[in-house]
């Protein structure tokens, strides 16, 4: 289970692609690989963002926009596979937007959490609907 939230200002609503930038970094974390092996399950992987209506950067004099990643995954994986992982997302991030870097102010996070699965209930039928395709 990877769960990736991204919170970004609302004017990139209009020419940020965020739907697209969703499905790549949901690409990104099905491609993952440790020892040979997939990382997160695909039928545990979601990817969402949420617009900010209101968000002032820096000075808010200066235009300038964001985005900030918030990666929460289950616990079980070593350090190098996690910072694979950061640092794979974080690469698409800055690709996705590499053209709007060059022209305006950008600012691009990315926070990963390592969680408890005793800490958390699922009911899920995506892995069994995979299976069965």
């Amino acid at each position: 289970m990877p769960h990736l939230t991204l919170d970004y200002s609302g004017d990139l609503t209009a020419d940020g692609d965020i739907p697209g930038l969703c499905r790549e970094l949901a690409a990104c974390l099905i491609a993952q690989r440790a020892d040979g092996q997939q990382v997160y399950p695909t039928g545990g992987v979601r990817v969402r963002a949420f617009a900010a209506d209101a968000w002032c950067i820096a000075d808010g004099r200066i235009e300038a926009s964001y985005v900030h990643a918030s990666l929460k995954v289950g616990t079980g994986r070593s350090e190098a596979t996690r910072r694979a992982t950061a640092d794979a997302l974080f690469e698409r991030m800055k690709a996705h937007f590499a053209e709007r870097f060059e022209r305006t102010g950008l600012a691009l996070s990315l926070e990963m959490e390592e969680f408890s699965e005793s800490g958390t209930l699922k009911h899920n039928n995506l892995h069994a609907r995979l299976r069965a395709r």
